[in-house]
């Protein structure tokens, strides 16, 4: 079977069959497709679209091209639970969901990706902490998920390889926003990792992937269909995503605000409503609350009394990291050396952002790649992010850029402006919950 071939029926508009689709995964692993005939077929499958079956196919195929966890022998002592969102910017959600859950009673495997265009990764967040092992061995995971209820980590050579190679391909050619393809990629890793529950925060808007809610109810129905016709209970939430999520985004910038978060501080109301909403869902799904109220209590408990806290300080230093972290963020955190504040230009209502030109903004900065093989610096990003419908005042703060340079900062700063709306009128504000989907 030639690889051309293949590209060739799909470039055609024709349905895959099984066995064409294990050849596409198995020479991803192997070798035997190049990086422009794996390229190729992501295009044609983008261009001309995927079937149920094929998506199914695709996914099942880059399940099995790796190692699948089985946790029936590992005595961990909970349900195995996992959230996965499309990515967004300034999403840092993950980052306090994995260990509240962990404080709740929950055993979390969360296997991460970077980021993908505009939109930053979970995974290049934590490879700013210094010693963090984003792809550690099974043993060093096995330690993390019983010493810390969660382990928040990056495809090993074990897990979904086949994924792994597909999803750097994507993300400098241009092949991200596909159903099928986001669908196949997001749950090969969910179900790799032996989940008991998965809940999908699917962003909408003009800083996310699915930028019409017609798409992102597509993603999520897509996503739930496979995910529970393959044994693993989903539920979707289409979240917004027409602004900045928090304060921060950029690397370093939001493992400070996820620390400062957990810590009591810097709960952004967006952000602590959709974190304590994705939370208690997966309570709820593992059995262990009785109700939404319930699960809402046992969320706010574990964030007030420093068990979340607790639970992400015992991630980091079980996978390699600082164990006072959580006491210096600062001391080990890197910082941009140039800093300058973004001021507004006139009195008035932010009435809406270009949220997807800022998260472009980012990558040019450097907080981001343009090819595969590009080095993220993790210090760069934004600040003091302001907040739609914020009253301000003109020479008021906006944002503050965080770049490498003087010159950097300045240009960082001046490209800002346009990408914020002020208006005469306060707007009127989207919620941050959009609609929630089951199977």
């Amino acid at each position: 079977m030639l690889a051309q071939e293949i590209i060739r029926i799909k470039r055609d508009g024709h349905t895959l069959e099984r066995g064409q689709i294990d050849h596409f995964v198995r020479g991803l692993v192997d070798g035997s497709w190049s990086e422009g005939q794996a390229a190729a077929l992501a295009m044609a499958m983008f261009l001309k679209g995927m079937s149920r079956d094929e998506t199914v196919n695709l996914t099942q195929a880059m399940t099995y091209s790796g190692l699948v966890m089985d946790w029936s022998t590992a005595n961990l002592n909970g349900p195995i639970l996992d959230k996965h969102s499309t990515g967004g910017v300034g999403d840092k959600i993950s980052l306090m969901l994995a260990p509240i859950v962990a404080a709740c009673g929950g055993v979390v495997p969360m296997i991460s990706g970077r980021g993908l265009g505009h939109t930053g990764g979970t995974l290049d967040k934590l490879g700013c902490i210094p010693g963090y092992q984003t792809t550690p061995d099974l043993a060093m995971l096995h330690q993390a998920l019983k010493t810390a209820g969660c382990a928040i980590i990056g495809q090993t050579a074990e897990l979904a390889p086949a994924d792994r190679r597909l999803y750097a391909i994507r993300d400098v050619t241009a092949t991200v926003e596909s159903v099928p393809l986001i669908t196949a990629s997001i749950l090969s890793k969910k179900l790799a990792a032996g989940l008991h529950g998965l809940v999908m925060d699917v962003k909408v808007g003009n800083g996310a992937f699915a930028d019409s809610p017609e798409m992102a109810s597509t993603l999520a129905e897509s996503l739930v269909r496979v995910a529970s016709g393959a044994g693993l209970p989903t539920r979707a939430w289409l979240t917004d995503m027409n602004q900045v999520l928090g304060q921060t985004c950029g690397n370093a910038l939001e493992v400070q605000e996820a620390i400062a978060f957990l810590q009591g501080q810097a709960q952004e109301p967006r952000q602590l409503l959709l974190t304590r909403t994705l939370s208690a869902e997966l309570l709820l799904m593992g059995g262990l609350a009785t109700d939404e109220s319930d699960a809402l209590q046992k969320v706010d408990h574990a964030l007030q009394s420093g068990r979340a806290l607790e639970q992400f300080s015992r991630m980091v230093s079980a996978l390699g990291g600082p164990v006072d972290l959580v006491a210096r963020p600062g001391h080990y955190l890197p910082m941009a050396p140039a800093q300058l504040t973004v001021l507004a230009p006139c009195d008035g209502w932010i009435t809406g952002m270009a949220t997807r030109a800022i998260g472009l903004l980012i990558v040019a900065l450097g907080g981001g790649r343009r090819q595969a093989s590009d080095r993220i610096d993790a210090r760069v990003g934004f600040a003091r992010f302001a907040q739609i419908g914020q009253q301000v005042q003109a020479g008021e703060p906006l944002a503050v850029v965080h770049a490498a340079d003087e010159s950097a900062a300045a240009w960082a700063a001046q490209a800002l402006l346009p990408l914020i709306q002020l208006g005469d009128q306060p707007p009127r504000l989207a919620p941050v919950l959009v609609k929630r989907m089951t199977a």
